[in-house]
């Protein structure tokens, strides 16, 4: 088990110990609090494409509102439960992973969709019904786009949590931990060095006194 710091002897080489530790825990701190900024500047990127694509979301989202009350009002709440569905048989979500300062991501759409089987023709068509269907067929394409981005949004949020544990450890408590021990055996060094100079001067001064 590792010595702790303020257990260590009071001697050179473990003042030298010390200062290489110190400086190498300053350097993981650099190096933490980098990958702190780095993963707060990407999370402020993708929150700002979420909000744009949340917001066309939001926006097809009423369209397709609209266009089902619209639809409902020409064929009734039965009419529209029975109205042919825009298949997705053909339909595959695709995922695209990368990696971003190690932490993995992906980006998802949904492909093929529009590819899909003919539609089968329902039992009085109107522009209505074709419309609240397309908009929806919408949203489910959008929705796919969101959910891995949503995804990627919080696996960089747990890292950036995890990184800033890491990083305030190593400032608030490795590094101060370090400095103290570096300072208690300085300060030691300076007495032993000052206690060997009165013992080395002392007799010399009592020999002159006889002479």
């Amino acid at each position: 088990m590792p010595e702790a710091f303020g257990e260590r002897s009071a001697t050179r080489a473990a003042l030298l110990e010390l200062q290489a530790e110190r400086h190498m825990v300053r350097e993981g701190y650099d190096f933490l609090d980098e990958k702190r900024l780095l993963l707060a500047a990407e999370i402020l990127r993708l929150l700002g494409e979420y909000e744009r694509l949340s917001g066309e979301f939001e926006d097809c989202h009423r369209e397709a509102t609209r266009a089902f009350a619209d639809a409902t009002a020409r064929h009734g709440l039965e009419g529209i439960e029975v109205y042919p569905a825009a298949p997705l048989e053909r339909a595959e979500l695709q995922q695209r992973s990368y990696s971003f300062l190690g932490v993995a991501l992906q980006d998802t759409q949904l492909i093929n969709a529009s590819e899909a089987a003919p539609l089968r023709p329902g039992a009085h068509p109107s522009p209505e019904a074709r419309r609240s269907r397309e908009r929806f067929h919408e949203l489910i394409t959008r929705a796919a786009v969101l959910a891995g981005l949503t995804g990627n949004l919080q696996r960089l949020l747990d890292e950036y949590r995890r990184t800033e544990r890491r990083a305030r450890a190593l400032e608030n408590v490795l590094m101060p931990e370090i400095d103290r021990a570096i300072t208690e055996i300085d300060n030691r060094l300076e007495e032993i060095d000052l206690e060997e100079a009165v013992r080395v001067r002392f007799p010399q001064s009592a020999r002159k006194a006889k002479t």
